[in-house]
């Protein structure tokens, strides 16, 4: 898998992570496009953490990923030893993502990405998470991932659906946060 700048990142073998495809990441990073750089970024459900080695490459100044899967954290750590700068850190935090997300309370991101397994019960628990520890600066601007046959974006207190965009199988719901 290559990402911003030409760069290869390692992946998982088999099916155990689905990368967020390059059509979807670029239209992301171009929607976000003169945002990134200095941002707060957080990845949630990282996979092999493409979505946070972008950010990295475009400037982002803190990248957290939140990933159950230890191998994958492995491989994050790994590409993301690779791309980032002296002046960027960057964090792993390893496990189920409704626990860990009480460990961030007190943090805030300008961007939030979130790509659950389409299948998962995460959506609502997770995006409550976020409203209820204040995660999401204001303003900032978090993108969910999913297929929309199987989730629909759902009204969440505290959050506001900004837009919908397709791509296929995929679909990014942007949130903000109530004014």
């Amino acid at each position: 898998m290559r990402i911003y700048g030409n760069r290869l990142l390692k992946t998982l073998p088999g099916q155990n992570t689905r990368p967020t495809s390059a059509r979807v990441r670029e239209a992301l990073f171009n929607i976000w496009q003169g945002t990134i750089t200095g941002c707060s970024w957080l990845d949630i459900c990282a996979g092999n953490g493409s979505m946070g080695a972008e950010a990295l490459c475009r400037g982002a100044t803190s990248v957290i990923a939140m990933e159950k899967n230890r191998k994958a954290c492995q491989i994050i750590r790994h590409n993301w030893q690779q791309i980032a700068t002296s002046e960027q850190t960057f964090r792993i935090i390893r496990g189920d993502v409704t626990v860990k997300l009480a460990s961030l309370q007190g943090t805030q991101f300008d961007r939030i990405y979130f790509d659950p397994p389409y299948n998962s019960d995460l959506y609502e628990p997770v995006l409550n998470a976020i409203v209820s520890y204040e995660l999401l600066a204001t303003p900032g601007a978090m993108a969910v991932e999913h297929n929309p046959k199987i989730w629909q974006p759902q009204a969440i207190a505290g959050l506001t659906i900004n837009r919908t965009k397709a791509y296929g199988n995929t679909a990014l719901t942007f949130y903000h946060i109530n004014n």
